[in-house]
């Protein structure tokens, strides 16, 4: 498993990243601790998680459950100290968690504390910023995305009132490392200036949506993230199952993610099928296990931390894992961005 510098921190992370989001709905305790031990056996350390996790579907009635899964799978193999754990506070306007309230210095310390006691650990090594209080263009939100209504000044000091509340999170120890997700360019920008002037912790990594299907962070973030060592962790690089080809030709297998959330939030469009079939066709061209391609072009990508991916069985985790031990060759990747070109944006 090739390792990765997480931004300046001083820790290396594998490729590969397991992401958790399903723990708790569609897996059960026990199988998100067969998943960890596998993960780890095979090489991976970095462990993706949120304290509104899990989802599909998410709700007040499970919020935190997977980290008590994660929390006790530490307290019962007692290998805390083989995991780099990354969790996130939730934003501004979830109500499932302390009734919606934005991120602010007032919520940090309680956030910080619920997930520490599920997680059954006394630190978190990447805190990380769920979504920006003043809203994002992720998940499909980029087709409308209009920042006129911001305030700049109001969002410059929200952001120093939370470097603060972070710093001291830092200085108790309960948290060694901090992120974002689901950030533009200018803010990620905001979030280093005002760490450099002083104001709390720099950012180490962002986590947004990043795929053969959502290229968003291809341009402007690309490039601040190469200059400013901010890793990417991109998370669903399946394109939440539909890079896998399972729901091509309509297909809805039973107890996939498409059977709770019928339009997978907004990436079910008309231009998607033929986007996916377009890869799968390039994967069956080479040999390639489409799974494989698409985990493996994303961790190729030269801003990346880690690829975050989940599973719902230990066949779908073990499909993944093997795709560490693949290089795509300069004759795939170029089909690959003739594909691209043909099929830009298909969600």
């Amino acid at each position: 498993m090739k390792m990765n510098p997480l931004g300046r921190t001083g820790l290396m992370v594998s490729e590969l990243c397991l992401g958790s989001m399903t723990w708790g709905t569609q897996n059960t305790q026990d199988e998100g601790h067969a998943q960890i031990d596998r993960a780890l056996e095979r090489g991976i350390n970095i462990i993706d998680t949120a304290e509104m996790y899990p989802v599909n579907p998410k709700g007040p009635e499970t919020q935190g459950r997977t980290e008590e899964i994660i929390g006790a799978w530490f307290a019962k193999s007692g290998r805390r100290d083989e995991v780099i754990l990354g969790t996130k506070v939730s934003g501004e306007g979830y109500g499932a968690v302390r009734d919606g309230a934005p991120i602010s210095s007032a919520t940090i310390r309680e956030a910080v504390e619920g997930s520490l006691k599920r997680l059954q650990t006394d630190y978190i090594d990447l805190y990380q910023l769920h979504w920006p209080n003043r809203g994002s263009y992720m998940f499909r939100q980029n087709w409308t995305f209009d920042p006129s209504g911001q305030n700049t000044a109001e969002v410059l000091d929200h952001m120093e009132d939370v470097l603060g509340a972070l710093a001291r999170e830092v200085e108790r120890g309960t948290i060694r490392h901090v992120g974002l997700s689901n950030e533009s360019a200018w803010g990620t920008a905001q979030w280093l200036r005002l760490a450099e002037a002083g104001y709390g912790p720099r950012m180490a990594s962002i986590q947004n949506e990043y795929s053969l299907l959502c290229r968003l962070f291809d341009t402007d973030l690309a490039e601040l993230s190469m200059h400013e060592d901010v890793g990417l962790l991109s998370f669903t690089p399946l394109a939440a199952g539909l890079l896998t080809g399972k729901y091509q030709g309509g297909a809805v297998p039973d107890g996939s993610r498409m059977s709770i959330v019928s339009d997978l939030g907004g990436r079910v469009t008309d231009r998607v099928p033929g986007a996916v079939q377009a890869y799968l066709d390039i994967g069956e061209r080479h040999d390639l296990d489409p799974v494989h391609l698409a985990l493996a072009w994303a961790a190729q990508r030269p801003f990346m931390a880690s690829v975050i991916f989940g599973a719902t069985s230990m066949s779908q985790l073990d499909r993944a894992l093997d795709a560490s031990e693949i290089v795509l060759s300069e004759a795939v990747l170029k089909e690959i961005d003739a594909a691209h070109r043909a099929h830009p944006m298909p969600y």
